[in-house]
């Protein structure tokens, strides 16, 4: 099985980052009015939504056309049946922008995804998104900075290795983010939680790749 790529309608202004993160054989689902960005990123595999924010018109492609008042936003849905349809890797994209709840629910779906045992990962014009476990996760210097969330209350055992900020077997409270803003050191950090989960925000350095908003 491949990958699933769900755009969601969120903002996507530099589409040429974007395109850099899709790979040939990638199954795209888009959600509603994330069909804006579809002349940009490909022609969708598979469409969802209830189309209160986008006409639809005619498409050669599934379609799964759902009601307006369900409890699942379109893009959850849209990652829910890519889920169970058997896709285990996921890029996320238009998933933040000005609507702050929607932005707020889409992250969670990082949480979401790891609890079912599949590897996901949220990608916007300024950053990558993901979630830390028991593995370490790898970061390159050439992000100049990254950031560690506690997002589901207490998690203990936080290890930070090869960073400006350093930790070992670290406490971190949702109520107390001290884990922001750290920079790596070359060729990388790694970071790791023994108990619990936190998200991983790695930002990009926009002095050397300037947003091209094509």
């Amino acid at each position: 099985m491949g990958r699933a790529v769900i755009v969601g309608g969120g903002e996507i202004g530099n589409y040429s980052r974007a395109r850099s993160f899709l790979k040939e054989g990638d199954y795209l689902v888009y959600c509603d009015s994330g069909l804006r960005h579809e002349e940009k990123l490909g022609k969708a595999d598979l469409i969802v939504g209830d189309f209160d924010s986008f006409f639809l018109g005619w498409r050669a492609c599934e379609v799964i056309v759902l009601p307006e008042k369900k409890d699942d936003t379109d893009t959850i849905f849209g990652v829910k049946e890519a889920y169970n349809r058997g896709f285990r890797d996921f890029l996320l994209l238009g998933f933040t922008g000005r609507r702050m709840d929607h932005t707020l629910a889409n992250i969670y779906v990082l949480d979401y995804l790891a609890q079912k045992g599949a590897n996901a990962k949220v990608v916007d014009d300024w950053c990558e998104m993901e979630t830390v476990g028991k593995e370490w996760k790898e970061i390159p210097s050439s992000f100049p900075y990254f950031s560690l969330i506690a997002w589901k209350g207490k998690v203990e055992g936080v290890d930070i290795e090869n960073a400006l900020y350093p930790l070992s077997g670290a406490e971190v409270e949702s109520s107390w983010q001290y884990c922001v803003s750290n920079e790596p050191l070359y060729p990388g950090a790694r970071v790791r939680v023994e108990k619990g989960s936190m998200l991983l925000v790695k930002i990009f350095d926009d002095d050397k790749e300037r947003r091209l908003g094509d």
